[in-house]
């Protein structure tokens, strides 16, 4: 079986909008959502901006029952279990409640971590001796498949329920599975999607590795300048995107909306040989990755109307942008439009992936290109390889045909995604 694969519904929670359609106008005006954080100022840490979804209780509350937020304290399972509702929800599933299980729907959901604060409670009332007041509840905010595990429940998932965790590829990878999964027949339609945990248990580890911005602790929003040249670090954020994904047969049969299709993609990793370490890239193994991921959607490069880059914001921006040129033979004025969602929501770390290709298939559905904001300062470097109006700083509507999504993460990973309008 050779099924064709589409995009049905989508759902995200975001540092610039929690809802497709806040999401979709943040996107669309550029609109950022990095902000001052109080708590990264007091650990003394040298970054004091982070992206963070806003949720009010009231909205949690129509996600999770009292009984499980009793004790909760797992901001990525929430962020997760949101999203994925909500895509579920867009896609036009009902939420069952019956006895029996969904059999032909399953969800594999990412995660690198969660409920790092729970699981910071735990350790202390351990250490204190106070182990049997740890609630019934913290291994499944702490173990990373909760997210999954989460979702299969309230959904009543029956087929495949699992979390992939591969850095910063998480997002990307788990759309890649559920798209593989579906195409073989294992499945008719899958939630994919990745989420990150928040606060500064998390960040502060990539700002002592001294990655993370320091130098617009008063200006957040100019904080996160992929392909900038006074770029100096990205911005950690968090939140969750989720897409469902759909055999073309079932979309059609149930008379669903179709966002985009999938047609394939590629993943890799360099092996931390040559140039690639544990934090750098193989540039060869990211050319291959992304030339592959167009043979196996059946496309060329040239065919390629639209990237929408991994581009952090540190010094591998223009690295990247040289990988890009050197895999699609294209450059200059040749060189397909490219935007960075990290220029308004910072870089989500797990769930960046699925985040980002929410708003790749909404630039795909709705005919856009959305603004890259703080790169007026564009990379000398970067300058060299694409034409400035490749990178564009304001709305564009544009007919996109294909848009090719890319993913790079600690590990020397690789991922690359291919969407065609439907």
């Amino acid at each position: 079986m050779d099924s064709r694969v589409v995009i049905t519904g989508m759902g995200v929670v975001a540092p610039n909008g929690v809802g497709l359609d806040a999401f979709r106008k943040a996107v669309k005006n550029g609109i950022s959502g990095i902000r001052h954080d109080p708590d990264m100022e007091r650990l003394d840490f040298s970054c004091h901006i982070t992206g963070k979804p806003e949720l009010s209780t009231e909205l949690i509350s129509e996600y999770f029952t009292n009984l499980e937020l009793r004790n909760f304290n797992a901001s990525g399972i929430t962020y997760g279990v949101m999203a994925g509702m909500d895509a579920w929800k867009d896609a036009g599933m009902e939420i069952s409640s019956g006895e029996e299980p969904d059999w032909d729907s399953g969800t594999i959901f990412g995660a690198g971590t969660s409920g790092i604060a729970r699981f910071r409670e735990a350790i202390y009332k351990t250490d204190e001796m106070q182990g049997r007041r740890l609630g019934s509840t913290v291994v499944a905010q702490t173990m990373v498949s909760g997210v999954s595990a989460y979702l299969g429940g309230k959904l009543g998932l029956g087929n495949q329920v699992t979390t992939n965790s591969s850095a910063c590829i998480t997002g990307a990878e788990s759309i890649l599975l559920a798209y593989e999964r579906i195409k073989a027949g294992r499945a008719v339609r899958m939630i994919a999607g990745s989420t990150s945990d928040s606060g500064p248990y998390i960040w502060g580890g990539f700002d002592a590795m001294k990655v993370c911005n320091y130098k617009h602790n008063d200006d957040p929003e100019a904080g996160s300048r992929p392909m900038s040249a006074s770029a100096s670090g990205f911005v950690p954020s968090s939140g969750a995107g989720a897409l469902v994904l759909e055999s073309l047969e079932s979309a059609i049969a149930r008379g669903a909306k179709i966002y985009a299709e999938v047609l394939g993609g590629h993943i890799n990793s360099g092996g931390q040989r040559g140039t690639g370490s544990m934090t750098a890239p193989n540039s060869t193994a990211v050319q291959r990755c992304i030339k592959n991921a167009i043979k196996e959607a059946g496309i060329t490069a040239a065919e390629i109307d639209v990237i929408n880059g991994h581009l952090t914001a540190t010094s591998k921006d223009a690295l990247e942008i040289e990988n890009w040129s050197i895999a699609l033979q294209r450059k200059g004025a040749d060189f397909p439009y490219i935007n960075s969602l990290k220029s308004t929501i910072g870089h989500c770390l797990s769930a960046s992936g699925s985040i980002e290709s929410v708003a790749s298939v909404l630039q795909i559905s709705e005919g856009f290109i959305f603004p890259n904001i703080n790169c007026e300062d564009l990379h000398p470097e970067i300058k060299t390889v694409i034409d400035s109006q490749r990178i564009p700083t304001k709305l564009l509507n544009k007919d996109i045909n294909i848009l090719a999504k890319a993913s790079f993460g600690f590990g020397d990973v690789n991922a690359c995604l291919i969407f065609k309008k439907y």
